[in-house]
C-alpha cells in the first residue's frame, strides 16, 4: 500500500516556502514598484490632469459633494505622480479660493497618507537595509527623532518633491499622525498661492493674482538659492 504522506509533506513545505517568499521584504518592495509604475503609466495614458483642468463635469462644479469628490480624485492623482501645482490651479479655477483650498488640502493629505501607507507596509523593511550612507542615515535619524518639525520644514520648502518626502518619511520610523498633521499645515502656504492664482486666472492683473504669483516666484527662487548653497557647501567639504 502506497504511503501519500511524503508527497503531502513535500507539497506543504513548498507552499510554506512560497508563502515566505511572497511575504519577504523584497517581494513586498517589488509589489510597491509595480504599483507605482502602473500608477505612473495610467497617468501618462489617461492624462487625468487634463480632466481636472478642462473636463470636469459641469454638474460637479459646485457644492460640498463636488469639493469632496475633487479632493478624492486629487489624492489619487498625487499617488499617480500628477504634479500638485497643476491640481492646485485646477482647484482654484473650479471652486474658487476658499473651497478650492479646502479641496486641495484634503487631497494633499489623502494622497500623502496613501503614499505613506504604501511605503510603510510594502517598502520600509526592504529599504531600511539600504540606509548605509552618512547622509541617508542622518536624514533617517532626523525624520525618526524629529518627525513633525522635519516634515513641516519639507512641506514648507517648495524644492522637495512631494512623493519623495512621502516615501522618505515612510521608510523612517516617523509616526503616521505627525506625518499627516505636518503635511496638512506645511502645505498651506504654497497650496494657497496656487489655488488663488487659479481662481484669479481670468484676471491676471488683479492684486490677488499678482500677489499669489509673486509668492510662488519668490519661494521658488528661495528654494533654488538654498539648494545651491547646500550643494556648494557639500562640494567644498
Amino acid at each position: 500500500m502506497l504511503d501519500p504522506l511524503p508527497d503531502s509533506r513535500s507539497a506543504t513545505g513548498l507552499a510554506v516556502r512560497c508563502s515566505r517568499a511572497l511575504r519577504s521584504p523584497w517581494s513586498r518592495f517589488s509589489l510597491l514598484v509595480v504599483l507605482l509604475l502602473a500608477a505612473a503609466t495610467a497617468m501618462l495614458l489617461l492624462e487625468p490632469q487634463r480632466l481636472l483642468a478642462t473636463g470636469w463635469p459641469a454638474r460637479l462644479s459646485s457644492g460640498g459633494a463636488a469639493v469632496a469628490l475633487f479632493g478624492v480624485v486629487y489624492g489619487a492623482c498625487t499617488v499617480a505622480f500628477v504634479p500638485r501645482p497643476l491640481l492646485n490651479l485646477a482647484a482654484g479655477a473650479l471652486f474658487g479660493s476658499q473651497a478650492g483650498l479646502a479641496a486641495a488640502l484634503a487631497g494633499t493629505v489623502l494622497g500623502a497618507g496613501i503614499s505613506f501607507g504604501l511605503g510603510r507596509v510594502l517598502g520600509q523593511d526592504a529599504l531600511r537595509t539600504l540606509l548605509r550612507g552618512r547622509w541617508l542615515m542622518a536624514a533617517d535619524g532626523q525624520l525618526s527623532r524629529h518627525g513633525f518639525r522635519s516634515m513641516l520644514a519639507l512641506r514648507l520648502f517648495p524644492g522637495v518633491p512631494f512623493a519623495a518626502a512621502n516615501y522618505c518619511a515612510a521608510v523612517s520610523r516617523m509616526g503616521y499622525p505627525p506625518f499627516l498633521v505636518a503635511t496638512g499645515i506645511g502645505s498651506v502656504p504654497n497650496t494657497a498661492a496656487y489655488v488663488v492664482a487659479g481662481s484669479e486666472a481670468s484676471s491676471p492683473t488683479s492684486p490677488a493674482f499678482l500677489a499669489a504669483m509673486g509668492f510662488i516666484v519668490l519661494t521658488g527662487i528661495g528654494a533654488a538659492v538654498v539648494a545651491w548653497r547646500k550643494r556648494h557647501g557639500l562640494g567644498g567639504k
